[in-house]
């Protein structure tokens, strides 16, 4: 049955981005109107994936019940953004209720698109086909990589854009690992097939990870992305970003980093751009076209990589522009493009990669981040889930760089 509501703030999405601004704008405006439009039961601590897959982190470790990290304060309406209206300030849901709105914070994430190869979504979680781009698979990573006994492995990255880039290598080098200490990697070949151009963009980190490659005698060829899977036979077609040419490779085991694109009610909207993306200053995060409404997370079109830790710094700029543009001035925080991407590469090894916009390094320790450590290990495994459920998502303090 439809009915309708009106709020001072809407936040589309309850994800890390959605419940962080909330959070804080509690603290920046005297008794605001918020609600919350997530569907889902449960937040999930997504970065912690990775580890679910190399045995580390049992998957119950990385999900709460969304009741438990919305703020208390806010209306959370459990429904979907099925469209929007820009023009009168209106979101519509699956369910068909009518939610307008003062003031809109578009924080939906990223749609995983596992029709996108034939044969993927059918076979995902069997048959040597495994991700750790979702909550139910990724222990089945570590369950094949416990059981592999020899053979070829492969590991793929599409087409940007996808969130968490850094998770489609970091399983190789961890599986590599896992196999040299069961004694079946002599036996084993593994090859990392990315569409990239190269293992990394920002140059002091690339240098290290291709000395990883090296160390681990990893098989890696760029610029060659997954097009289809053909589990009867255990093969699995790639094109050759150059030439188109297609080229088939048997395996015993796949993981999959799947293509990704914006959520449809966001491609099929006002507010999107040529992509479908959310069309958002990249320093402000304000629309371009509609200046009451913000976006930050992994659905809008800043070309920053799409991570908890950007995130992480577009929170306070939303909130400061957002409070300002209430107030009736306009917003002057600008975000820098600032992500990090914790590259485990291996256990109780880790990069840690800070950059901007410019991928300049960005590095929070007074030290070589470019450098495997140890300590970095740690402070993935460790201290950052604890930063992002007490901090983050509670809205702690924290500036808007490394």
């Amino acid at each position: 049955m439809s009915h309708s509501e009106h709020y001072q703030i809407l936040i589309i999405g309850g994800g890390t981005g959605g419940i962080s601004v909330a959070s804080h704008l509690f603290k920046e405006i005297e008794a605001p109107q918020i609600a919350i439009l997530e569907p889902a039961e449960y937040h999930y601590y997504q970065p912690g994936w990775t580890f679910v897959g190399a045995g580390i982190f049992k998957k119950e470790e990385t999900a709460r019940s969304m009741a438990d990290v919305i703020p208390k304060k806010v209306d959370w309406i459990r429904d979907a953004a099925a469209t929007i209206d820009p023009e009168k300030n209106i979101v519509t849901t699956e369910a068909g209720q009518t939610i307008a709105y003062d003031y809109l914070v578009v924080a939906a994430g990223i749609q995983i698109d596992w029709g996108a190869i034939p044969g993927l979504r059918e076979t995902l979680g069997k048959e040597g086909v495994v991700s750790n781009y979702d909550y139910e698979t990724a222990p089945i990573t570590w369950e094949t990589i416990k059981k592999f006994k020899g053979g070829t492995a492969l590991f793929t990255q599409p087409k940007p854009p996808f969130k968490c880039p850094g998770a489609a290598q970091k399983i190789l080098y961890l599986a590599d690992d896992a196999m040299r200490k069961r004694n079946v990697r002599k036996k084993s070949k593994l090859i990392f097939c990315s569409a990239a151009a190269g293992i990394f963009p920002v140059k002091p980190i690339a240098k290290t990870l291709n000395e990883v490659i090296a160390r681990k005698e990893l098989d890696v060829r760029y610029q060659t992305n997954l097009v289809e899977l053909r589990p009867e036979n255990r093969e699995a077609v790639f094109e050759k970003m150059a030439t188109g040419e297609r080229d088939t490779i048997a395996y015993d085991m796949i993981h999959v980093t799947p293509p990704m694109s914006a959520p449809a009610f966001i491609k099929d909207s006002p507010l999107s751009d040529n992509g479908g993306w959310l069309d958002v200053d990249m320093y402000t995060l304000q629309h371009k076209r509609y200046r009451n409404i913000f976006g930050l997370g992994d659905c809008t079109n800043t070309p920053n990589s799409k991570t908890a830790a950007a995130i992480r710094s577009q929170t306070p700029v939303v909130v400061s522009n957002l409070t300002m543009v209430i107030e009736g001035q306009e917003g002057k925080t600008a975000y820098d493009g600032y992500a990090s991407c914790p590259l485990v590469t291996g256990y109780g090894k880790l990069v840690l990669a800070e950059f901007d916009y410019n991928l300049k390094p960005k590095e929070t320790f007074p030290f070589d981040q470019s450098k495997e450590r140890r300590s970095m290990y740690y402070l993935k495994k460790y201290v950052l889930p604890r930063v992002y459920w007490d901090v983050l998502l509670k809205g702690g303090n924290f500036g808007t760089g490394g």
